[in-house]
């Protein structure tokens, strides 16, 4: 008669339940897949079907004991490691959520925003278009997918155990924010400067005609041209989008060494 013991059901489960921390975790704040147009539901279970996939290609999981001390941090471990590599991919987004808003902030429609049903936040209408396109653009170029064989690939460099990641990952983390704003200000410098010197060009002629009223023909005359501008570095969207997620990626690599 086939017969189980505990021990070999409680590895079973174990071998199961370690990854899918880290992968769940994972999911829930990873792009598109981790926004609130997907319910947490189907995030759950493709992190159960994921998790599945992978468990026969990775590492022996360490054994603990259900009940100890050492299980909660390890369980906090994992969940921490799959929060971190999402959150890092996150900042690939709102990049161009912060450079569309530093433009529309220049051509006067700073004020015209909307509720993200991604986020749920308020945003400016051309930061989600933008952030409507980088979405198209990560998904049309597998983005998830990679960033699922980056997931993956983390169990070799950071196996579950105690260790977890160090000290000196979240200090790049939180030095993270430095990269997002200048890239997000060298995105949206070609649309401010144009925009800026048409504010000077209206800047001269009050000068030169102060009967003229600058709010009445500027303000219009503004908004027409950053919204020219805009429709004109479209072309380089795609540039901008693939040197700002090598950056990402090569960060997101960077982490996962520093925390082997």
């Amino acid at each position: 008669m086939f017969e189980i013991s505990i021990l070999e059901i409680e590895q079973w489960v174990a071998a199961f339940l370690w990854p899918l921390f880290r992968i769940a975790s994972f999911f829930m704040v990873m792009p598109v897949i981790g926004s609130q147009l997907v319910p947490v539901r189907i995030r759950l279970g493709l992190a159960l079907a994921v998790t599945v996939l992978v468990v026969p290609l990775l590492p022996p999981m360490p054994e603990f004991d259900g009940l100890s001390l050492q299980t909660l941090l390890v369980i906090l471990q994992q969940v921490l490691i799959g929060t971190v590599l999402g959150f890092i991919a996150q900042i690939l987004f709102q990049v161009f959520v912060l450079g569309a808003q530093l433009i529309a902030t220049q051509m006067g429609l700073g004020f015209a925003s909307m509720t993200d049903p991604a986020n749920g936040v308020s945003v400016v209408i051309l930061g989600q278009i933008y952030l409507t396109l980088v979405m198209l653009l990560f998904i049309v170029m597998n983005g998830h997918l990679v960033l699922i064989d980056v997931l993956v690939r983390s169990f070799n460099l950071i196996p579950v155990g105690l260790e977890g990641l160090k000290p000196d990952v979240f200090w790049q983390i939180a030095l993270s924010g430095l990269w997002l704003f200048s890239a997000a200000l060298l995105m949206s410098l070609p649309a401010v400067t144009a925009l800026l010197v048409v504010n000077f060009a209206f800047g001269i002629m009050t000068r030169a005609a102060p009967q003229l009223n600058i709010f009445a023909i500027g303000f219009p005359f503004t908004m027409t041209m950053g919204l020219f501008v805009v429709y004109a570095s479209l072309s380089g969207f795609l540039g901008q989008y693939q040197r700002i997620s090598e950056f990402a990626l090569d960060f997101v690599t960077s982490v996962l060494f520093g925390g082997r």
